[in-house]
């Protein structure tokens, strides 16, 4: 069995690190930069929809319970 010391287990674990981090970059952190992408798709897809209609069990649709009255 091989035991890696010095530059080949810094290498070793670099090569971890960014697989892991190339992995997971257009998964997590590309979403969270760019949201106005997925917003886009997210009106194309859902035009036409009442969300009234489809809510179950006679649930109010989604609202924010901090949005602040206007005024």
């Amino acid at each position: 069995m091989v035991v890696l010391k010095g530059w080949r287990y810094s290498l070793f674990i670099a090569t971890i690190v960014g697989g892991i981090t190339a992995t997971i970059y257009p998964i997590i952190i590309a979403p969270m930069m760019n949201p106005e992408y997925y917003k886009n798709i997210q009106k194309k897809t859902r035009a036409g929809i009442n969300q009234e209609l489809i809510q179950p069990g006679n649930m109010k649709v989604w609202t924010d319970p901090f949005d602040r009255k206007k005024e």
